[in-house]
């Protein structure tokens, strides 16, 4: 591994951990020549790959940076972490795997995605839920609002959020 503080390609692993069930691996490695520190990160690449089935039926490659750019677009300037989003990308991403031999629906890719962001912050799930969910007109949004706002999973940062104070 080249060290990203002086290009050395020497270093030595000091703490190796395993997560996501055994996908990724993370080491924190300490560099031989300049003594800094770095974390890396290993996924293992499946050699079965996901097909996703959109809407008009067409298929695509699954990719792991769409989730990632749809659920920044949405929280974007949002309290909601890089740390939080990987996280939820990686629970979905696991639960495909888990659930899917080679195609999966975008619906279902959609509705893991939705869930997960609606316990983190309800602003950005009704951002996702508008794309996503291509409201007609601004009643439908209401309508979603007004659910999400009676949502018993509401966090003390949310509250008063869609009250008309």
């Amino acid at each position: 591994m080249q060290c990203p503080f002086c290009g050395q390609d020497e270093d030595k692993v000091i703490d190796s951990r395993s997560s996501e069930g055994g996908r990724v691996v993370r080491r924190r490695r300490s560099c031989l020549a300049c003594g800094r520190r770095f974390t890396t990160y290993e996924r293992v690449e499946d050699t079965v790959r996901l097909t996703v089935i959109k809407k008009d039926l067409s298929r695509q490659p699954y990719q792991r940076e769409k989730m990632i750019a749809g659920l920044e677009k949405c929280c974007f300037k949002r309290p909601v972490s890089d740390e939080q989003i990987a996280a939820v990308v990686d629970a979905v991403e696991e639960q495909l795997y888990r659930s899917f031999d080679k195609e999966v629906p975008s619906s279902y890719i959609g509705d893991a995605l939705a869930g997960r962001l609606r316990e983190i912050d309800k602003i950005a799930y009704v951002r996702f839920a508008s794309v996503y969910r291509e409201f007609e007109d601004v009643g439908e949004l209401i309508t979603e609002a007004e659910q999400v706002k009676h949502d018993p999973i509401i966090g003390p940062e949310q509250k008063g959020l869609f009250s008309e104070e």
